[in-house]
């Protein structure tokens, strides 16, 4: 199998989980029973950045909630997946749209639910904190907890890897 960096060179598209990856673990209800989420602001601009450079995004969450589907079209993510109860459908709807292989994909995960669309991607990935069975499936376990950057250190790498990382328009606005 290819090392970590090498893998990077075939990625087309990030695929991320909300909740424990793009959020963290701890979720306050709001009083009304919707749960709240914070998220990274770093995580925020790498996602719309690597759209702006051509790759496909998608979020693949069990969640269903407005405030996470404003949050990532703002970004400019089109490929929201929300109420997912099988991931690996909405992967293969994901991979059929823009006529991707699965080992073109980026994913990152970090719980039971997220172990078979995982196991099918070639860049499977995770946050420190993820569960250890999620951690012995990925190629890269990042050193940060979910909500606190992952996202942005995976996809930092891969750009950095394809020269698209601090271009001329890297940009200084979003």
């Amino acid at each position: 199998m290819a090392n970590f960096k090498e893998l990077l060179n075939n990625v087309k598209a990030f695929v991320f989980d909300v909740d424990g990856v793009l959020s963290n673990n701890s979720i306050p209800l709001h009083p009304n029973g919707e749960p709240m989420r914070m998220v990274n602001i770093k995580d925020g601009y790498a996602i719309q950045y690597a759209i702006k450079k051509g790759y496909h995004v998608a979020i693949i969450t069990g969640g269903n909630t407005n405030a996470v589907r404003l949050r990532f079209e703002r970004l400019g993510v089109k490929d929201i997946y929300m109420a997912s109860s099988t991931k690996t459908n909405d992967l293969d709807e994901f991979l059929l749209k823009y006529s991707l292989n699965a080992d073109e994909v980026l994913y990152m995960g970090d719980d039971i639910p997220d172990y078979q669309v995982m196991s099918r991607v070639g860049v499977p990935t995770c946050p420190q904190d993820a569960a250890p069975e999620i951690k012995a499936i990925s190629v890269y376990v990042s050193p940060l907890k979910g909500g606190e950057g992952c996202a942005r250190d995976v996809m930092e790498q891969v750009m950095k890897v394809q020269g698209k990382w601090m271009d001329d328009n890297a940009a200084f606005g979003w």
